[in-house]
């Protein structure tokens, strides 16, 4: 991954959401707080753990919630957005709404 310090989060995303055909939250605020969640973890934890999850503290306990998480495909497919609403189907982004609460996928037994 690289030194921690040389990745700039921001277009880490950026191209993630490109990479994969989505869109980034379109609050600028709530964005920016998912981008300064995922470098304050990276900081303290050498990697982009999601900010919205709980973490073992471990990269190979943590390695389902590396953004972006194996579960942001299928949330995005069924609900529009992913668990913490930084990355949007283009459809969901298109409406304009505000994203909802969704269930989380990750199984109780691989979180602290």
């Amino acid at each position: 991954m690289g030194d921690a310090k040389t990745i700039d989060v921001g277009q880490f995303v950026h191209n993630v959401a490109k990479s994969k055909g989505w869109r980034l939250n379109g609050d600028a605020e709530f964005l920016q707080s998912l981008v300064e969640g995922l470098d304050m973890n990276l900081q303290r934890l050498g990697y982009l753990q999601c900010p919205c999850r709980l973490s073992w503290d471990d990269h190979e306990k943590d390695k389902d919630i590396l953004c972006p998480c194996v579960y942001a495909a299928d949330d995005i497919a069924e609900y529009g957005h992913c668990f913490c609403s930084l990355f949007l189907s283009p459809e969901f982004a298109a409406l304009g709404t505000e994203p909802a609460s969704i269930p989380e996928r990750r199984p109780e037994n691989l979180f602290p």
